[in-house]
C-alpha cells in the first residue's frame, strides 16, 4: 500500500528556502492544465475538462540536496476572487497563460500581472525586492493555424512594462511541446532555483525512491545527478496554513521596511 503523503509534514525536512509554490493563472482554455501536465507527466490529455483548482506536489534530489515544488493550477473562471487573491499571495513563481487566438485572454493576462505585483507589494517593503517577483507569460497554441487576435506590438508593450516590470515571454504549444521547456529554464533562472528542476534536466523516478531521499548517503552519492518524484497524494494546504504563512509573510517584510528606515 502507498502511503499517502501529508501536506503538513515535511517528511524529507526541507529547508524552508528549497520550498517553493508555483501558480499557474490564466482564463479557462487556454492550456493551463495541458502546461502543467507536461510539467509533471510529459504529456497532455487531448480531452479539455474544466479546471476548478488542482494542487500537486514534486520533490528533487539535486546536487544533494532536497526541493520541494507545489503546484496550483488554479480556475479560469475565478468564481472566488479572495481564493485568487489567496492564490497569489502564497505563491512564489507565477506563469501567466492566454490563448494565441483569443484575445480576451491577453487582456486577462494584463490584467493578473498587474493584481500579482500590487498583491504581492502589500507582503513586502517598497524596495527592489518588491519588483522581483519571478514570473512568464507564454501565448499558447502556437502549433495551430489561427487568425492572431494578438499582435506582437501589444506583446512587446507588455513585456517592455507598463507598469515598470518587464517580464519574460514565451510563444509556446504545450499539446507539441514546443518552447516548454525554455520557458521553466527561464522561469527557475528567475526564481533563483536550479535548473535541474526543468521537466527535461532530471531524470523522473518512482515514488518508491522517495523513501530513498531521505537517506543522506544516497544524497552524497548521487550527487552529482538530478531526480524527480511526482507525489500521488498531495492535497493543498488548509486556508488557515495559508492565511499563517501569509501573516510570516507579512510580519518579515515589515521587520525588512524597519531595518530599511534605521539604515536611513
Amino acid at each position: 500500500m502507498i502511503k499517502k503523503m501529508n501536506a503538513s509534514e515535511n517528511e524529507l525536512n526541507i529547508p524552508a528556502k528549497n520550498c517553493r509554490r508555483m501558480v499557474v493563472l490564466g482564463s479557462t482554455k487556454v492550456g493551463k492544465t495541458a502546461i502543467v501536465s507536461r510539467f509533471l507527466n510529459a504529456r497532455v490529455d487531448e480531452q479539455y475538462t474544466p479546471t476548478i483548482e488542482d494542487f500537486h506536489r514534486k520533490f528533487y534530489s539535486i546536487r544533494g540536496s532536497v526541493y520541494q515544488l507545489d503546484i496550483l493550477d488554479t480556475s479560469g473562471n475565478h468564481p472566488f476572487p479572495a481564493m485568487r487573491r489567496l492564490s497569489i499571495l502564497t505563491g512564489d513563481i507565477f506563469i501567466l497563460v492566454f490563448s494565441l487566438d483569443n484575445r480576451d485572454s491577453f487582456q486577462e493576462v494584463q490584467r493578473l500581472k498587474r493584481q500579482i505585483y500590487e498583491t504581492k507589494s502589500c507582503l513586502r517593503n517598497k524596495t527592489k525586492e518588491s519588483a522581483e517577483v519571478p514570473l512568464v507569460v507564454c501565448g499558447n497554441k502556437c502549433d495551430r493555424d489561427f487568425h492572431r487576435q494578438v499582435q506582437e506590438e501589444e506583446i512587446q508593450e507588455m513585456l517592455g512594462g507598463e507598469d515598470g516590470r518587464p517580464c519574460a515571454y514565451f510563444e509556446i504549444s504545450a499539446k507539441k511541446n514546443t518552447n516548454v521547456d525554455r520557458m521553466f529554464h527561464t522561469l527557475f533562472a528567475a526564481a533563483k532555483l536550479p535548473d535541474e528542476m526543468s521537466p527535461d534536466r532530471h531524470c523522473k523516478v518512482s515514488l518508491q525512491s522517495c523513501e530513498l531521499l531521505r537517506r543522506k548517503s544516497f544524497r552524497a552519492r548521487k550527487c552529482k545527478d538530478a531526480y524527480g518524484i511526482v507525489a500521488p497524494f498531495a492535497r493543498r494546504p488548509s486556508v488557515h496554513s495559508d492565511l499563517m504563512y501569509i501573516k510570516e509573510k507579512a510580519v518579515a517584510g515589515a521587520q525588512a521596511k524597519e531595518k530599511g528606515c534605521v539604515i536611513c
